[in-house]
């Protein structure tokens, strides 16, 4: 078993995202159903795709997202919607709805962020955060009721420098 394997949130002290791109699926899993839903986040948040976790490509794929496809969402929680920030010139488009409900993980309250009434592009997507550590929040990506990703978002409040990862 490889030492990203092997981490919980107890064994690295704070969780940050360098921490969860090491973590493997199971653990990310772990972190997530441990987790409380949180206050629905409010802001310009900073978004970090988690593919292939816990493997040596993570954090590579990771900044390479970042800099040509997604750099995160930026949250209205009055409003109760979102936008993602998308290209190089984090474009904000791609909208979904933002409120609590049920976890399609483990049936637990999660902030729930649906494309499904406000998206052609993503209507079947279905993201689920939870909040890991002050400020930081873990996504798991629903596409037809699979899931397929992770992703985490830090709130404006406690961003970190660029290439944190």
């Amino acid at each position: 078993m490889s030492a990203a394997s092997t981490h919980t949130a107890e064994d690295t002290g704070a969780v940050t995202e360098h921490v969860l791109l090491e973590m493997n699926n199971k653990t990310l899993d772990w972190v997530f159903r441990k987790s409380e839903a949180g206050e629905i986040p409010d802001g310009n948040m900073r978004g970090t795709l988690l593919a292939f976790p816990g493997t040596r490509m993570a954090k590579a794929l990771a900044a390479l997202v970042y800099l040509v496809g997604w750099q995160g969402k930026v949250v209205d929680r009055r409003r109760g919607f979102l936008l993602n920030k998308i290209t190089p010139l984090q474009l904000r488009l791609v909208k979904a709805e933002v409120s609590h409900d049920e976890s399609w993980v483990d049936g637990r309250e999660c902030v729930l962020l649906d494309y499904s009434q406000t998206s052609l592009v993503a209507k079947l997507v279905r993201d689920e955060i939870r909040l890991v550590s002050p400020s930081l929040y873990l996504g798991v990506v629903w596409l037809w009721r699979r899931r397929i990703a992770w992703f985490t978002l830090r709130s404006p409040r406690d961003e970190p420098v660029f290439g944190a990862w």
